[in-house]
C-alpha cells in the first residue's frame, strides 16, 4: 500500500503535471510547425528552386520491381531536409519565447527595491549622534 501512495504523491507533483502538459502542447505545436513547413514555407522554396519538392529527393539503391513484387529501397534525404527545416523553425520559435520570458524577468529584477531598514546598531548610533548634536 505504501508504494501506491508514494507513486500517487510522485505523479501528482506540480513538476510532473507541468511536464505532461508541456509534452501534450509540444506535440500539438509540432503538428503546427509541420504544417507550416510543408504547406507554407516549402512551396515558395520549391518555386524559387524551379518547382523542386525536397520531399521527393531520394537516392534509389534498388528500384521497385513489379515482377518480383519487391519494394523500392531508397535513401530519402529530401525528407531529412524537411525535418531539419522544421527543427530550425521550432528552435527559432522556442528561442523567441525564451528571450521574451527572460526580458520579462529582467524587468522584474530591475524594479527598485525599498531601502533596507537600518539595523538596531545603526538606529542606536543615529540616536546617540542626535543627542550629542543637541548638547
Amino acid at each position: 500500500m505504501g508504494f501506491i501512495k508514494e507513486f500517487k504523491e510522485f505523479a501528482m507533483r506540480g513538476s510532473v503535471i507541468d511536464l505532461a502538459v508541456g509534452v501534450v502542447i509540444g506535440g500539438a505545436f509540432g503538428k503546427i510547425v509541420t504544417s507550416l513547413v510543408e504547406d507554407i514555407i516549402m512551396p515558395p522554396i520549391g518555386f524559387l528552386t524551379g518547382g523542386v519538392d525536397f520531399a521527393s529527393f531520394k537516392y534509389v539503391i534498388t528500384p521497385a520491381d513489379a515482377a518480383t513484387d519487391a519494394a523500392e529501397v531508397a535513401i530519402k534525404y529530401g525528407s531529412f531536409i524537411n525535418v531539419v527545416i522544421q527543427f530550425l523553425i521550432i528552435a527559432f520559435c522556442i528561442f523567441v519565447v525564451i528571450k521574451g520570458l527572460n526580458s520579462l524577468k529582467k524587468k522584474e529584477e530591475v524594479a527598485p527595491e525599498a531601502p533596507a531598514a537600518p539595523t538596531k546598531e545603526e538606529a542606536l548610533l543615529t540616536e546617540i549622534r542626535d543627542i550629542l548634536r543637541n548638547k
